[in-house]
Parts: structure tokens; C-alpha cells; sequence
């Protein structure tokens, strides 16, 4: 068994991380463009595509994670690290699937034509702007959540590297390529 993760998971673990970051500062952003200028149709445009990647990715993710084991940890953790580990992945698959869920339903509900990379997205036959504004109002409060588990999740993986001195870290690190 390999001592990495599959490069699919790699990949696929720092693209994530690409669009997590595009999708949060295209909101915090935001507010630098006029409001009905194109750059503030810009953020919008690829904060929706970023999302909605996050989403098709995080449940690629998972299904990727039936296919490969995860490598070892060397040298083994103790089972309550590993209990908290397990735990901390599980809310960062749920919350990636969960927020953009939430964003999509909301512009569905609304009633009102919306693209995700100039594909035209279906809309609800029956608007319900009341439910629809509700559903945002959930994304919007649970969006700076994920700044603290993206914090937690990149301080554990500097403590192992560091600290406990095993290979968590280097286990999703893309391989180098030799010359």
C-alpha cells in the first residue's frame, strides 16, 4: 500500500481548496465592485461556479474515498487523534455539501433565471422568494464557519508535520516530479 493518497485525491483535495478560497473572496470581495457593474456580475458569476464545483467535487470526493484506502499514519496516532480526525473530515464533507446546497436551492427557489458557467440552471415552476430568502439566510450563517474548520483543519496538519512529526501532511502533498 502506498504511503500517499491516489492522485485523483490529491488533486482533487487542493482543487477544493482552490475554489473554497475563490468562493469566499468573491463574497468578501464583493463589496469592492459597483453594485450592477459587470465586476460585480463577475463575483457573483464565480461565486455561484465556485460553489457549485465545490458541491460536483466534494461528492466526487467521497466516492474516491470508497475506491482508495487511506494511507497509514506513520508513526501511529494515538485512537483519540484519530477519533478527532474522523470527526473533522466528516464536518468538512458534510459543511462543502451542505453551504452549496443551501445556495443553489435558494437561487431555485427564487424563481429567477440564474447561470453556473453561462448554463441557464432550472428554476422552481412555483417561487417561493419567502422560503428562497430563508434558505440564503442559512447559507449566509453558516458560510464563517468555514473559515474555523478550513483554521482547524490546516493547524492539525501543521501540528502532525511539526509537532507530532508523522506523515498526515505529506500524505496529500502532490508527488515531485522528477527531471
Amino acid at each position: 500500500m502506498s504511503n500517499k493518497y491516489a492522485p485523483s485525491q490529491i488533486f482533487l483535495h487542493w482543487l477544493t481548496f482552490l475554489l473554497v478560497v475563490t468562493a469566499y473572496c468573491t463574497m468578501e470581495f464583493r463589496g469592492l465592485a459597483t453594485r450592477g457593474s459587470w465586476q460585480g456580475f463577475a463575483m457573483i458569476i464565480g461565486h455561484f461556479g465556485a460553489g457549485s464545483c465545490v458541491l460536483v467535487i466534494m461528492l466526487s470526493r467521497i466516492l474516491l474515498r470508497f475506491r482508495h484506502r487511506s494511507p497509514a499514519i506513520v508513526p501511529k496516532p494515538p485512537h483519540w487523534q484519530t477519533g478527532l480526525a474522523h470527526l473533522m473530515h466528516l464536518a468538512i464533507y458534510v459543511f462543502f455539501i451542505v453551504l452549496p446546497t443551501l445556495g443553489i436551492l435558494s437561487r431555485f427557489y427564487m424563481g429567477r433565471t440564474w447561470w453556473i458557467f453561462g448554463i441557464p440552471m432550472p428554476v422552481s415552476g412555483d417561487p417561493d422568494p419567502d422560503f428562497a430568502d430563508t434558505i440564503a439566510g442559512w447559507h449566509e450563517t453558516l458560510a464563517p464557519y468555514g473559515y474555523w474548520l478550513i483554521g482547524i483543519h490546516a493547524v492539525a496538519a501543521l501540528a502532525h508535520h511539526y509537532l507530532f512529526k508523522d506523515n498526515t501532511l505529506v500524505r496529500m502533498m502532490p508527488s515531485r516530479r522528477s527531471r
